[in-house]
This record gives structure tokens, C-alpha cells and sequence, in this order.
């Protein structure tokens, strides 16, 4: 009998024990929650998120994390890392490219075409606090 270990070899799978070991992650980034989704953030880069509420250039803290690594160091939040911070600015409101939606009824001669663009901000991520250290971008 061939067991699991064994299987695995042999169909060159990759176990997780093995990805843990290999990743390097020389960064720090979290995963956040904002506007019902989930994305993955890093210092000094900007994300298109949907509309929060402020002006361009205000400071924005975001508390929901889910996830935090920094240079291997990994918290894992049930379900959010307490005591960790995401601090941005507004770089500017915008709306998104327009998305048409086209309904029709065939034999009916029912037709309706509507357009929606979604409210969006663009966020630049500042830095990311978590256990009395703020990482910032390099």
C-alpha cells in the first residue's frame, strides 16, 4: 500500500509544510476589509477601494485586519487581528469606468440597457501597525 507521503512525491505536490518553508517574503502587508471585500495591502502602494467617506488628502485608519506578516512574523486574526492598524490617505474620489447592463426578454420585444459607475476612492497606504511597530514603506 502506497501511502499519502508517498503520493504526493510522486505527482511533484507540494505540501504546505514545504510552501512555509520556501516562501521568502522579505515585505510587510496586510489583508484588510473594506466595502464588503478583502484585498491585499502593502506600504507605499494605492488601491482603488469602494468610496469612503472624507476629502482628498484626509487620513483614513482602517481597523479591519484580517492578516498581518512582516518578514515572517504572521498574525492571524479570529476573525480580526486586535490591536493592528492600517493608516492611508485619500489621494482622490473618482468613478469607475462605466459597466452596461443589457437586459432583453426574447419574442418580447423587451428590451432595457443601463449604465452604472460605481463611486471608488483611491487610497495610499502609509504604513501598517501591529504589536507596537509600524512598518512603512522603504
Amino acid at each position: 500500500m502506497i501511502g499519502s507521503d508517498q503520493v504526493t512525491q510522486a505527482r511533484g505536490i507540494q505540501t504546505l509544510g514545504h510552501l512555509y518553508g520556501t516562501l521568502e517574503e522579505k515585505m510587510a502587508y496586510a489583508i484588510i476589509e473594506t466595502g464588503g471585500k478583502q484585498m491585499r495591502v502593502e506600504p507605499g502602494r494605492f488601491y482603488d477601494v469602494e468610496r469612503l467617506a472624507g476629502e482628498d488628502g484626509e487620513a483614513v485608519t482602517i481597523d479591519k485586519i484580517l492578516f498581518v506578516n512582516n518578514d515572517g512574523d504572521i498574525a492571524i486574526g479570529q476573525p480580526m487581528v486586535s490591536g493592528a492598524t492600517v493608516k492611508g490617505k485619500i489621494l482622490k474620489q473618482f468613478r469607475a469606468k462605466k459597466v452596461i447592463v443589457y437586459k432583453m426578454q426574447p419574442k418580447k420585444k423587451t428590451r432595457k440597457k443601463r449604465g452604472h459607475r460605481q463611486e471608488q476612492t483611491r487610497l495610499l497606504i502609509e504604513s501598517i501597525s501591529f504589536g507596537g511597530k509600524e512598518f512603512k514603506a522603504e
